[in-house]
């Protein structure tokens, strides 16, 4: 299974997410991008694990979800990773939240003793609307910039789960299914 750990936003936020990135879907870009209803905010992607393991990933995510609660993550601002030279992934961003931060630490902190190595970047909170193809080129993504500087979504998402998610790749995209959910009260 392949398999991270993640907040999923509520639908009308993966809507609202949706609908504001339209333009930048018209733009053709060399993008592959995650379908509106799979929007969500990755804390750890753990890979392809054994089935067996699951008990333990769920022990695990009861851990970090231990004494958490409910989330307001304010949506704002569009961006790409590494940079505009080269973007690899396009993203939506999420405003800095001390709750977040711990939450996501605590996911690293309970998953390392599995063999989970903690991620050597720091932690910069975004939701992914979609990922460059690998034989994109600089010069395909002219304009894309301007395009996510006029995007105007800004949105305030009650998140009351943390999930252990289950990806599976097909040729339109990954699609997501929630093996497990701790409730952040």
């Amino acid at each position: 299974m392949r398999l991270f750990v993640a907040l999923n936003l509520p639908a009308n936020v993966q809507d609202g997410l949706w609908a504001a990135a339209a333009r930048l879907r018209e733009m053709d870009l060399p993008v592959k991008w995650v379908r509106g209803a799979g929007i969500h905010l990755t804390l750890k992607f753990l890979g392809d694990v054994a089935d067996e393991r699951e008990g333990e990933l769920v022990a695990a995510l009861g851990g970090a979800a231990r004494g958490a609660r409910a989330l307001s993550l304010v949506l704002e601002g569009f961006g790409v990773f590494p940079d505009f030279r080269r973007p690899r992934v396009v993203w939506a961003g999420i405003a800095p939240d001390a709750a977040l931060e711990i939450l996501q630490h605590r996911v690293e902190q309970e998953f390392a003793p599995l063999g989970f190595p903690t991620e050597a970047r720091p932690f910069r909170p975004h939701v992914t609307l979609g990922r460059a193809t690998r034989d994109a080129k600089p010069r395909d993504f002219a304009g894309l910039e301007a395009a996510l500087g006029r995007i105007g979504y800004t949105e305030t998402a009650l998140v009351s789960g943390v999930d252990l998610m289950q990806s599976t790749l097909q040729s339109g995209g990954a699609v997501y299914h929630v093996r497990h959910s701790e409730r952040l009260p």
